[in-house]
């Protein structure tokens, strides 16, 4: 970019709306619903509002470990809701996260009913529901929540960052994508430095820090995100490559990866899920 294109902000920024970029049509600089529509209901106490990526499939791989384990009461409806038709602006999805993002929970075994937003939140909501995947002991805990945290902080660079501008921009800047994937690599020798010494994130177990993470950096890794493997030289990050290629092959990682799934290979799509033989 030469000096004479060189962007100046103005005083006070207003709202472009033609901005472009791939999500050009859904942004906006202002919360609240866009128009009436109420949530979809189903028979189970658990219901999912959310979609098949990083952030919705951190929910679906741990209900989905949930039922894995016996825990019966984790039976879930997962609704899809279409980010890129404006779904999450209706007004019972706002009702339910005032965010507009997803994933989104409402859980309607308690008088009255539980919402739960943000993905992090929701993790540690149903790993305490379920006493389990979240150690206990003080120590391990804090280990724990650490790791979770790292990645809710983490990944907006990720997404947000190097993902928007090397995938979505209307045009490829080359500081941003710059500034951004030397972040995201910079995370992933932090994940490669701790794995080389671990078999899980937090040590022995496999905990909600493993699942948040698996989701953002396992998929990176794997060269399922953003087509930027090669770029971001992912298999250089061995460490992390191996906990990916763990996780990856659990059962319920592969159902919970299906799950609000409405893209790619139909064999692996299930916009919706109401019961374990959606995924049969």
């Amino acid at each position: 970019m030469s000096k004479t294109d060189t962007y100046v902000p103005p005083a006070v920024w207003t709202w472009d709306n033609g901005s472009g970029g791939k999500f050009a049509s859904i942004n906006r600089p202002v919360a609240g619903p866009t128009h009436e529509k109420a949530l979809p209901v189903g028979k189970h106490p658990l219901q999912l509002y959310s979609l098949g990526t990083p952030n919705g499939v951190k929910v679906t791989i741990l209900l989905e470990e949930l039922l894995a384990l016996g825990k019966t009461d984790a039976e879930y409806d997962a609704w899809l809701i279409d980010i890129s038709e404006g779904a999450q602006f209706s007004s019972g999805f706002t009702q339910v996260n005032p965010n507009s993002k997803i994933p989104a929970l409402l859980d309607n075994s308690t008088n009255p009913p539980i919402r739960v937003f943000e993905s992090g939140a929701i993790l540690v909501y149903l790993a305490e529901k379920f006493d389990t995947f979240l150690p206990t002991e003080a120590a391990a805990r804090a280990e724990c929540m650490s790791w979770l945290f790292w990645q809710i902080g983490s990944a907006p660079f990720l997404g947000g960052g190097f993902g928007h501008f090397y995938a979505y921009a209307p045009e490829k800047l080359e500081y941003p994508i710059n500034r951004y994937a030397m972040e995201v690599k910079r995370q992933l020798d932090v994940l490669d430095r701790n794995l080389s010494m671990r078999r899980y994130l937090c040590g022995d177990d496999y905990t909600i820090a493993d699942m948040a993470n698996y989701s953002w950096y396992g998929v990176l890794v794997e060269g399922k995100l953003y087509e930027a493997a090669e770029f971001l030289d992912v298999a250089s990050y061995k460490n992390v490559r191996r906990w990916a290629d763990e996780i990856r092959e659990r059962p319920a990682v592969r159902r919970g990866r299906r799950v609000n799934r409405a893209w790619g290979d139909e064999a692996k799509q299930v916009p919706e899920r109401h019961s374990a033989s959606d995924l049969d």
